[in-house]
């Protein structure tokens, strides 16, 4: 690897440098001189091809090690070339102009690609692939970007006997795979290669895979036994088919074009998995599945993933080219997943056919492509792929041949015929690092007579262009390895790359350049290369493997959260038993035994936007209590408001010295905001359970919250509060309404929104409250009108109506609880029990071995451990699956990115399943409402608070979007509550006013 040494700074301190000329100096060669010259000490050192990266040069000499130089003033500009050591004259050597070079150098020149350009090139390749992955502009995208449906890599427990099927360019080759689940450490392979005739190659697709299917019987025939083959065992295939496809699945992909000489009618646009599979039955394979359709890249990344190493990234540079990689699935939009992460086939062959890559396309590159089969097709697959390397140096010969710079006054007929000049005669030539010699003797071979100065010169030509070829795998690579850095929200990206291919293990220094390039390009991301090991035999078994090893996991884990997934069904019948239990609870003589209680609040007006007037509003719901001032007028509402602590020695009192306590804390209030002299109105939100017997008298029914004062359940709350402003000799209190916090989100909404008829709350508990129509309350006396009802519908399913849709992980959790078999539907929905519902899934998939490797750490046995929170911040949209596992790291959960992806998906069943059942609630009563004053279509709105609602970052979608399914006759829009228990009982009491002083 280059070795990066400080740059040298100028008497002033400053780097001392280069003019912009010098940094935009070619990674290249060029040739100088009119003479054999043999280095010597006093010479500079022989320089291989250069990159300037900034003021410092990446350089490489001709036994292949790098060095990293770092320019000055007297640095010597000729050294941006490569110096042929046989030349001395150096002393024009700077100058660009025609007159001054010769065809060598500029053919060489013209095969040199500066950094500049380079980094240009990368930003293409970014641009390309992110519209190549976009749904809008994938069809006009040259990076196709194809999605591979391989969402993992292997984990080392893959085992069984799998079947591989390689379409080759003229062959057929056969693979029998044996993996031992040792961490694929020794694998056992058996294989054999079938030769495919033309004919088939260019006939009808049909008899194409029958071939195939015959090659697989004989193969099978040969390698296993008949009692194997007549088994019932089944034996997965994985079909390597190496050419451009739409795959939809891992075993489902249209054929878009063939190449490679292949032409068989009747394929493009069908099924090719499809067609395997029917050619094998015809054989009577019955036990043989094709399971998995991938292309040699792919089979290349799986194949480097084994002994515990994931790699992510596979290049394969042979005579086409291409690379894959694992992509974050939610940008793969051609794709429908959206969890974890995808294989994308970049089929980068076409990069440039956009004309991007026109101005670095030389003239033997035009002829090249001119000449193709697909003239103006996969441009950058022609500059790199081994099928047209020896193409593009043979027209550079011919060219320099006309030039008279090569093989003067000697017969040069071979080189005009097409493909004599292979990749193999390349590799010979520039892999020779000591003389001529061998150069010489493989262009003797081919039929030339070449001079000493010729073998040289045709060397040169042939490491410019294959190390042009390996620059541009670098450049392609480092689009690569930065957009994962940036997608994955990464500081730094380390990752392996699987290599594979004919330029990779037959070009020396192909791996240096490619990392030393891409590591100039990318400097963020370190990366790893890694040997393929029979990417199209063992990585596609691999791939079949891993395809298998994911269908057996998500059956379990559909198993395991099926239950949870509700179906619209369900749903429906979960609405129908809530519209139940409210006519239960509204009728006088079964309120008693209904689970819903539908407690009337006495609230029988919502605002209409002409209450004004200053009041006074009081929060008790916990060890913290609020006293407010609250003014209405035309401009709005406006409030202030100070929060007092109640000691615990007075929550466990008695009841006196608690209500002495609260109107102490009033009179503080009422004198330190000059409110003394008035006797303002007050609505007193009291989060208690009460039986409201009108709407400024309420008996507790019970103290929750830890309060247990003496004196106070079945007594009248208000009355409680008068007695100790009495006692206190404290005039300016008049109480007019008692709430609780549900009614107060649907008043505080109400000011803004007449149509505002419902509350909601979604937060650490549940409940809902609306508008009934007073004919329809049997509890109270008087039909006229209409009054707020506070369901208390967490108790829905108390009474075993819900049954069917509990789980194993719901009775587990209320079997845990203070109040088992009590608020049965607030378990199933609200914030409390969300985090520790997760939590018992994760127990059980960990026990199945679906999990953290089956190791459950001693703090997820933690009853509460896993907190509601968590599910809101591992479901953000885009959250990167690190960030998650630092959550499980809090945890002491060692999780693979695998066991990230499968949290995720288990916050996401329990909080959907939350939001749709609460949908089936309020679908209930907004379809009563509907019914009740005889609509066709109800407009409504709802204010809702609670931090699950608030918070999550899908539960308020999901709610809505199920909502609509269940009651498609109802417009219904939400409204956050802003302070439903202080601003909310202001207007409760505001209301009240305006009613007793209009006389409704």
């Amino acid at each position: 690897m280059g070795s990066r040494s400080t740059r040298p700074k100028s008497p002033s301190g400053q780097f001392g440098g280069a003019d912009r000329r010098d940094q935009r100096r070619n990674l290249g060669a060029e040739e100088r001189g009119g003479r054999w010259w043999g280095p010597s000490p006093s010479n500079p050192p022989v320089l291989g091809p250069m990159t300037v990266v900034g003021q410092s040069c990446l350089l490489h000499n001709r036994r292949g090690s790098v060095t990293i130089l770092h320019r000055n003033d007297s640095m010597d500009p000729s050294w941006s070339m490569e110096i042929d050591n046989r030349f001395p004259s150096r002393h024009h050597s700077h100058h660009h102009g025609s007159s001054h070079t010769t065809p060598i150098q500029r053919a060489l020149r013209s095969l040199c690609i500066p950094l500049e350009r380079l980094h240009i090139m990368k930003g293409h390749m970014m641009q390309d692939m992110c519209k190549g992955l976009s749904r809008q502009t994938h069809a006009q995208a040259k990076v196709q970007m194809l999605p591979t449906y391989v969402c993992s890599t292997p984990n080392g427990t893959e085992k069984g006997n799998f079947l591989v099927v390689e379409l080759c360019q003229n062959q057929v080759r056969t693979v029998l795979v044996t993996l031992y689940g040792d961490g694929n450490m020794s694998p056992q392979m058996m294989y054999k290669i079938f030769d495919m005739p033309e004919s088939i190659m260019q006939g009808e697709g049909e008899a194409l895979f029958d071939f195939i299917a015959q090659c697989v019987s004989q193969f099978l025939a040969e390698t296993t036994t008949s009692d194997a083959s007549s088994s019932e065992e089944r034996l997965p295939l994985g079909f390597v088919f190496p050419f451009t496809c739409r795959q939809t699945q891992l075993d489902k992909a249209e054929l878009l074009s063939w190449s490679k000489g292949f032409s068989c009618s009747g394929v493009v646009g069908k099924d090719v998995v499809q067609m395997l599979q029917s050619a094998i039955n015809k054989q009577e394979l019955s036990h043989v599945d094709v399971v998995a359709l991938m292309n040699d890249t792919v089979g290349t990344m799986m194949t480097c993933c084994t002994e515990g190493r994931p790699c992510e990234i596979a290049m394969v540079a042979d005579k086409g080219s291409n690379c894959c990689f694992m992509a974050e699935a939610y940008l793969v939009e051609m794709a429908e997943e959206t969890s974890g992460r995808m294989c994308v086939n970049t089929e980068w062959g076409c990069f440039g056919d956009d004309g991007s890559l026109n101005d670095i396309f030389t003239p033997y590159d035009e002829s090249v492509d001119e000449e193709s089969s697909n003239p103006g097709e996969k441009r950058f697959e022609k500059l790199v792929g081994t099928l047209y390397l020896g193409e593009i140096v043979r027209h550079a010969l011919i060219a320099l041949t006309a030039e008279k710079a090569l093989f003067t006054g000697t017969d040069i007929a071979v080189l005009k015929e097409k493909g004599v000049f292979t990749i193999q005669h390349v590799l010979d030539i520039i892999n020779n690092e000591d003389g001529t010699t061998d150069v010489k003797r493989v262009l003797e071979v081919l039929g030339l007579q070449p001079s000493e100065r010729d073998c040289g010169r045709v060397q040169q030509i042939c490491r410019a262009v294959v190390g042009r070829a390996a620059t541009l795998h670098a450049v392609g690579l480092a689009a690569i390895l930065s957009y994962m850095c940036q997608t994955r929200d990464m500081e730094t990206l380390m990752v392996n790359v699987g290599v594979d291919g004919e330029l990779y293990k037959g070009y020396s220094r192909f791996e240096e350049i490619l990392q030393s390039v891409s590591r100039l390009l990318s400097p963020e991301c370190l990366a790893t290369l890694l040997p393929s090991r029979d990417g199209s035999g063992r990585g596609a078994a691999m791939v079949t493997a891993v395809a298998l090893r994911l269908a057996a996991q998500r059956h379990a884990v559909n198993e395991v959260l099926g239950p949870l997934r509700l179906t619209h069904a369900d749903l429906e019948k979960v609405q129908a038993l809530m519209r139940q239990e409210m006519e239960r609870g509204l009728g006088k003589h079964t309120n008693a035994t209904a689970s819903v209680r539908m407690l009337p609040t006495y609230v029988s007006h919502t605002p209409d936007g002409t209450e004004r007037g200053d009041f006074l509003a009081l929060d008790l719901g916990g060890t913290n209590f609020r006293v407010l001032v609250v003014h209405v007028t035309e401009e709005g509402i406006s409030m202030a408001s100070e929060i007092y602590v109640i000691p615990a020695a007075i929550m466990q009192g008695t009841g006196e010295g608690l209500f002495d306590h609260i109107i102490d804390c009033i009179i503080d209030f009422q004198t330190k905001q000059n409110l003394t002299t008035q006797a303002l109105p007050l609505g007193f939100t009291f989060s208690f359970p009460c039986q409201q017997v009108g709407l400024d008298k309420a008996l507790l029914l019970t103290w929750t919250k830890g309060f247990t004062a003496s004196g106070c359940v079945g007594q009248d709350v208000v009355q409680l509060l008068r007695d100790a402003a009495q006692r206190k000799q404290h005039s300016g209190l008049q109480v007019v309404a008692l709430l609780n916090d549900t009614v107060g989100t649907m008043m505080s909404c109400g000011y803004d929104d007449p149509k505002c008829e419902i509350g909601l709350i979604v937060g650490t508990g549940t409940n809902a409250c609306y508008m009934e129509e007073m004919r329809n309350v049997g509890t109270v006396e008087g039909d006229e009108g209409r009054m707020c009802i506070n369901m208390e519908w967490g108790a829905f399913g108390d009474n075993g109506c819900l049954d069917h849709i509990f789980t194993h992980f719901d009775r587990v959790v209320d079997e845990t609880t203070i109040n088992p078999g009590k608020q049965r539907f607030e378990k199933l929905i609200s914030g409390m029990y969300l985090g520790e519902i997760v939590r018992q899934i994760l127990l059980v998939m960990t026990e199945k071995q679906l999990l953290f490797q089956g190791r459950a750490t001693s703090k997820l046995q933690t009853r509460n451990i896993f907190q509601t929170k968590f599910l809101s911040t591992i479901e953000l949209n885009g959250l990167a699956l690190r960030q998650i596992r630092t959550i499980l790291n809090e945890l002491e959960l060692n999780a693979s990115f695998e066991d990230s992806v499968l949290l995720r998906e288990v916050c996401q069943a329990v909080s959907l399943r939350a939001a749709q059942l609460c949908a089936a609630g309020l679908a209930a009563v907004v379809e009563k409402m509907r019914e009740n004053r005889g609509l066709e279509r109800l407009s409504v709105s709802v204010g809702v608070d609670g931090t699950l609602y608030k918070l999550h970052p899908c539960f308020s979608h999901n709610l809505q979007k199920t909502l609509k399914d269940l009651a498609p006759n109802c417009d219904v829009s939400f409204h956050l509550s802003e302070d439903g228990s202080g601003k909310g009982a202001a207007l409760v009491a505001a209301v009240a006013c305006r009613a007793a002083s209009s006389g409704q």
